[in-house]
């Protein structure tokens, strides 16, 4: 496939680099400046798509192929997305896919969660008893432990699909495939999706609540009308001013009442009596001196 693309800017590196299954070298100064350029960096953009799915089409079609003398096989890292890896797990007559999943904000763990709760609840619907039964998890599955930390380490927990026989049939391991390679995407889709349609219904209400305020708004007998969400603060902050300008004079009026009554020696007596007598400390004690004849 590499080498159908175009021989004169593409090139094929042997050996590949280490750690990578293919090196290709590209020669722009070879690229042509037409229509034909787009279709060939079209089609070196998917070589790795192409690889990754033949790869993961021959582990599928070998699901019913156990060893058993194997206890358990290692599982297979595929990265398809960048740091975005699954894992494909071979268990007696199935395969199992697991994807960590990540988020950067913690709004879009919380709906990815309930979305993940969800799809569990349909899978186990008979209405969808044919489809590759679904799990979530916070924790990894034991098929995880020996891989590294960091690839363990989400905050979305574990998403996994049991693959059978039966979902790689025919036309079905297309289908299958596919899916599981932009599962990642599909879920990014959703979760984006649901947090703009929450948003605007955030903004729909308090559209709502800013146009019954103006209705009840009524200053100096005319209707100030107040337009769009973004004016709410405006409003607010005009009645919080108005309520303190009406206590600030309520205040004034107060201490100018207090200030007119005087009592002549309220002071002294004041200080004498209504004032809280002073303790140096809350053990030391003072001895009282007292006189036998005093009672």
């Amino acid at each position: 496939m590499v080498r159908q693309i175009s021989t004169d800017v593409l090139h094929i590196v042997e050996p590949a680099n280490d750690g990578y299954q293919l090196t290709l070298r590209l020669d722009f100064s070879k690229l042509p400046h037409n229509k034909e350029s787009l279709k060939i960096i079209t089609e070196v953009s998917s070589v790795q798509a192409v690889i990754l799915s033949s790869q993961l089409k021959e582990m599928l079609q070998n699901v019913n192929s156990w060893d058993s003398s194997q206890a358990m096989y290692k599982p297979i890292k595929l990265i398809y997305h960048p740091k975005e890896p699954f894992y494909v797990i071979r268990q007696p007559q199935k395969i199992v896919a697991v994807f960590p999943m990540r988020f950067k904000d913690n709004s879009d763990v919380i709906i990815a969660t309930s979305f993940f709760q969800e799809l569990m609840d349909v899978v186990s619907l008979k209405k969808w008893a044919k489809v590759p039964p679904c799990n979530w998890s916070p924790i990894p599955p034991l098929e995880l432990r020996g891989e590294s930390f960091e690839d363990l380490s989400t905050n979305g927990g574990f998403v996994s699909f049991d693959i059978s026989s039966h979902h790689v049939e025919g036309k079905r391991l297309d289908k299958t495939v596919w899916s599981l390679l932009n599962f990642y995407a599909y879920v990014k889709h959703h979760v984006k999706c649901t947090r703009g349609f929450i948003q605007r219904r955030m903004r729909r209400r308090l559209d709502n609540l800013v146009e019954v305020l103006e209705k009840s708004r009524v200053e100096d007998g005319q209707i100030k009308k107040v337009q769009g969400w973004r004016k709410m603060r405006k409003m607010v902050g005009s009645k919080s001013k108005m309520i303190k300008r009406r206590w600030g004079d309520l205040g004034k009026k107060i201490k100018r009442i207090r200030f007119r009554i005087k009592i002549h020696g309220f002071a002294r007596f004041r200080r004498r009596w209504l004032t809280v007598p002073s303790f140096s400390s809350s053990t030391a004690y003072t001895k009282l001196q007292t006189n036998g004849n005093n009672n």
